[in-house]
């Protein structure tokens, strides 16, 4: 598309948006001038459904009314409270409902795909990490190496963006993976980097590993409601996600876990039990001694009953997904929100010499390999300019040490946005 720097042109393309109804469906954030902020932070929090409170009011109403009763009795029983969240969620990542679980949190359900799949041995005890890595997936990947006696700088291999660049690029994972063949246990990657917005060539990579039997596993969190994914046919082994940013499920929000069906429903394999885990045929068989007998789905990892307050809104924001058809049409609107912000972004560079060096986009320029966030890398005074957005009524994030991250995300953003956004960050003197 041949995009402009035209303002009549972003109100065109927003007449034109088959989505733009979608907007509508969530409250948006006001400034100091009472016009809603330009909200490009939804690769941190998305923004609250209208619905969620519909849904969570239904709950407390149950609970009033009802009681305990409510798990069997309430408009969406507790009880099941899961279940009606698998088919929208496995569309959304690729899978089939029997290997998806909503669960717990993004970190607690990596220390529980850990549990089941990281089983070093002599030979095989390595893990493989992009670096940088989201700091959580760190913590927990570390702690688990040093759970079985090992040491981290013995069995922690990063893959590193080369001298001068950011992207970690996919040749160098391919040939670590290689030179490591005979030690990995696990390659553990980010689908989209939380820093750079780097989208990973996640196929090419599960392939590349599981071709020398090393299990392959992704963490999902910017990668999950932002860019289409297909874990069950490029046959990954296990993936973690949280839904409080591209989901739009509130702060804190239930996680998500994936496991490939292979893996799902072999029962001999080990893992933390709890009881909502167990086979609801004899959850209840309060015995002195009870045997796990694992549900022969993801429903096996579950360890707990469902947190229905935390689901609620998630249900609210996948209605919203299904009203959009999927991720398809999302992500054809995103390429095209985030290419018309990548376009401005280049012509403020190239208006004036003075401004050539001002920022650099670190983003990948290659719409495939990437989501809708693009990382802006501040050469001046990057504090400084991060406030100025701010006060201008711009909600995006800064991150140490100058790296501005901006995220116009399809189900809520405008291209006018986009424009407006432009129109400041060219304005910064």
């Amino acid at each position: 598309m041949q995009f402009s720097t035209d303002e009549r042109f972003a109100k065109q393309l927003d007449a034109e948006d088959p989505l733009r109804g979608l907007r509508e469906r969530f409250y948006l954030p006001l400034g100091k001038d009472g016009r809603p902020l330009i909200y490009f932070a939804g690769n941190s929090l998305g923004l609250m459904p209208k619905l969620a409170r519909e849904f969570v009011d239904q709950e407390l109403d149950d609970w009033a009314k009802l009681g305990v009763d409510a798990h069997l009795g309430a408009k969406t029983p507790w009880y099941t409270y899961h279940e009606p969240l698998r088919e929208p969620m496995a569309r959304i990542v690729g899978a089939k409902p029997v290997e998806i679980i909503c669960m717990n949190s993004l970190t607690a359900n990596l220390h529980l795909m850990m549990a089941t799949f990281y089983r070093p041995t002599k030979s095989r005890f390595k893990i493989l990490m992009e670096d940088p890595a989201f700091p959580s997936d760190t913590y927990a990947i570390k702690t688990q190496i040093r759970h079985h006696g090992l040491d981290p700088k013995d069995a922690l291999v990063l893959a590193s963006p080369r001298k001068g660049e950011f992207i970690v690029r996919t040749e160098d994972i391919l040939e670590l993976i290689e030179k490591n063949r005979d030690s990995l246990a696990i390659v553990w990657i980010a689908g989209v980097n939380f820093f750079t917005g780097q989208l990973f060539d996640m196929p090419e990579i599960t392939k590349a590993a599981q071709k020398h039997d090393i299990l392959v596993g992704f963490d999902l969190a910017h990668g999950v409601g932002n860019v289409p994914l297909s874990m069950h046919d490029w046959n990954v082994d296990f993936a973690v996600w949280c839904s409080y940013k591209y989901l739009n499920a509130g702060p804190g929000a239930i996680a998500g876990a994936y496991l490939h069906e292979r893996h799902a429903t072999n029962t001999k394999l080990p893992r933390f039990a709890g009881w909502f885990g167990n086979d609801p045929n004899t959850r209840f068989q309060m015995q002195l001694e009870p045997e796990f007998i694992p549900v022969t789905s993801a429903d096996a990892w579950q360890v707990s009953n469902p947190p229905i307050f935390s689901m609620a809104p998630l249900r609210a924001s996948l209605a919203i997904f299904g009203e959009a058809g999927g991720m398809n049409p999302l992500r054809e609107k995103s390429v095209k929100l985030t290419g018309y912000l990548e376009f401005l972004l280049n012509q403020i560079s190239a208006s004036a010499a003075r401004t050539s060096k001002r920022f650099t986009v670190i983003t990948s320029s290659n719409p495939s390999a990437r989501g809708c966030q693009l990382s802006i890398l501040a050469n001046e005074n990057p504090k400084e300019l991060f406030k100025e957005l701010q006060a201008a009524g711009v909600k995006c994030d800064f991150r140490e040490p100058n790296v501005i991250r901006v995220a116009p995300t399809p189900l809520y953003n405008t291209f006018h946005e986009v424009w407006r956004f432009a129109e400041i960050l060219g304005s910064h003197k």
